[in-house]
C-alpha cells in the first residue's frame, strides 16, 4: 500500500457510525483545508469526509515554485502533453491508498463517492474510472480528463455504470469549459449505460451555492 497522505476528517455526527465516506480532492496550491466548511452544510450525519493534503512539489507553469498539486503541468498548452504522468500514477496510488483505508474501516467501495475539484476533479475522474470495485459516485468539479489515450484500455468495467457528476464554470479561465464538456463526451461514449449529469454555472474558476445544492442532491441520492 502507497504512503497515507495527511487527511482531514469531518463526520459523521457524534453518536452516529459511518456508513459511507467522502474522499474530497483539492486543486493546485490549495490543501484540504479548501472545502472543509462544505461538508457541515450538505445534510449527512451518517457520512464520513475525508479531505487529505495533496503533496508538495515543483509546478512548472508556474516558474517551478513548489506548492501542493496532485502533479506537475508542464504547459499551458491545451493541445500537447502537460502533465507529468509519473506525478499523476503516484498521486493515483495515494488516493487509491485512501480507499483501501476506508474499506478496512468498513466502508465497502460502493459507499464511497470520490469529489475533486480542478486538479482534484482530474483525480477524481481518473481514480474512479481506474479503480478495480464498484464506487457510488464520482463528482468532477471544473476539471478535464488525463491521460485520454490511456482511458479505454484502463478504465475498469467494475466502475462502467458508476454514476457521475460534472460541473463546470461557463466563464472559466484556467480550465476552459470545452475541456471539461470533452471529458463528459468522451466518457459517456465510452461507457453509454452510466448515468451522467453536467451543470454549468455563471462563474469562473471557483464553486458557487447552486453547485454545492446539486452536488448535497447527488450525495443523498448515491449514499442513502
Amino acid at each position: 500500500m502507497s504512503e497515507l497522505l495527511d487527511c482531514i476528517e469531518i463526520g459523521p455526527s457524534p453518536g452516529v457510525t459511518a456508513t459511507a465516506s467522502v474522499i474530497w480532492l483539492h486543486g493546485l496550491g490549495a490543501d484540504g483545508h479548501d472545502f472543509e466548511p462544505i461538508p457541515p452544510l450538505l445534510g449527512l450525519p451518517h457520512v464520513r469526509f475525508v479531505l487529505p493534503h495533496a503533496e508538495r512539489r515543483s509546478v512548472t507553469i508556474n516558474g517551478g515554485f513548489v506548492m501542493r498539486a496532485w502533479y506537475d503541468i508542464l504547459s499551458l498548452d491545451f493541445t500537447g502533453v502537460r502533465e507529468a504522468e509519473a506525478d499523476i500514477r503516484r498521486s493515483q496510488a495515494q488516493i487509491d491508498a485512501l480507499i483501501r483505508r476506508e474499506n478496512q474501516r468498513g466502508i465497502p467501495s460502493e459507499r464511497i463517492v470520490l469529489i475533486g475539484f480542478s486538479q482534484g476533479g482530474a483525480m477524481a475522474l481518473h481514480v474512479g474510472l481506474r479503480w478495480p470495485e464498484r464506487l457510488a459516485g464520482v463528482v468532477v468539479l471544473s476539471a478535464y480528463l488525463l491521460m485520454t489515450e490511456r482511458t479505454k484500455d484502463e478504465r475498469h468495467p467494475a466502475n462502467a455504470s458508476t454514476p457521475m457528476l460534472f460541473c463546470h464554470g461557463s466563464q472559466d479561465p484556467i480550465v476552459p469549459i470545452w475541456l471539461g464538456k470533452a471529458a463528459h463526451e468522451q466518457i459517456a461514449a465510452l461507457d453509454p449505460d452510466r448515468p451522467m449529469s453536467w451543470y454549468d454555472y455563471p462563474m469562473p474558476h471557483a464553486v458557487c451555492p447552486e453547485e454545492i445544492a446539486e452536488i448535497a442532491r447527488f450525495l443523498r441520492e448515491q449514499l442513502a
